[in-house]
C-alpha cells in the first residue's frame, strides 16, 4: 500500500501540532468512511486490524487525502466509532459527511492522561463561552510511530 504522504517510518507521517493547537475548524460535508472498533473500558481492541481493513479500501478506491485524519468517537466503554477522512466516496464502506464548528486542542503524552486532557479541554471550551455537543479524538500516530518520533500527540476536537 502506498500512502500519498511523506513518512520517515513508512507509516504515519510526523505530526505538526501547529495547525491544530487551539484552533477553530469549520467543516461542511467533510467526507469520511465510518467503521466501529470494539473497546474494553474505552481501550480499543483490534484497532490495527480495523485500520488496515479500511486503509485497503481507501487505497483500492484511490481515495487517500493529502494528510491523514482519523477521528475516534468513544460512544461507550465498549464501542468506538472510527471516522477516516477520504477524498471521494469509497465502495463497500459507510461513507458519511461531517459538518460543524470544532474547537481543537493538542495534547502530548501517554493515553492514560486522556481523562485529564478532557477536563482541560472542557475548561478551555467553556472559557470561550461555548458548549461541547460532541467529542472526537484524533490519535495522530500509531504507537510504533509515536515511539519512533518520541512524541505521542492527540488532538481533541470539540463540536460546539
Amino acid at each position: 500500500m502506498e500512502f500519498p504522504w511523506e513518512s520517515e517510518t513508512g507509516c504515519c507521517p510526523r505530526f505538526d501540532p501547529g495547525p491544530w493547537q487551539e484552533k477553530e475548524v469549520v467543516w461542511k460535508d467533510k467526507l469520511f468512511i465510518k467503521d466501529r472498533v470494539r473497546t474494553f473500558f474505552y481501550m480499543p481492541l483490534g484497532f490495527g486490524k480495523v485500520m488496515v481493513r479500511n486503509l485497503a479500501k481507501i487505497d483500492k478506491a484511490g481515495a487517500f487525502t493529502d494528510e491523514p485524519l482519523g477521528l475516534s468517537d468513544h460512544t461507550s466503554k465498549w464501542n468506538m466509532d472510527l471516522y477516516i477522512a477520504v477524498s471521494k466516496e469509497v465502495p463497500d464502506a459507510e461513507n458519511v459527511r461531517l459538518s460543524g464548528t470544532y474547537l481543537c486542542k493538542v495534547f502530548e503524552g501517554p493515553y492514560k492522561d486522556t481523562g485529564k486532557w478532557c477536563k482541560e479541554m472542557q475548561q478551555w471550551v467553556e472559557s470561550a463561552g461555548k458548549t461541547i455537543k460532541k467529542w472526537f479524538m484524533f490519535y495522530t500516530t500509531c504507537p510504533r510511530c509515536a515511539k519512533a518520533y518520541g512524541k505521542n500527540y492527540t488532538v481533541i476536537l470539540a463540536q460546539v
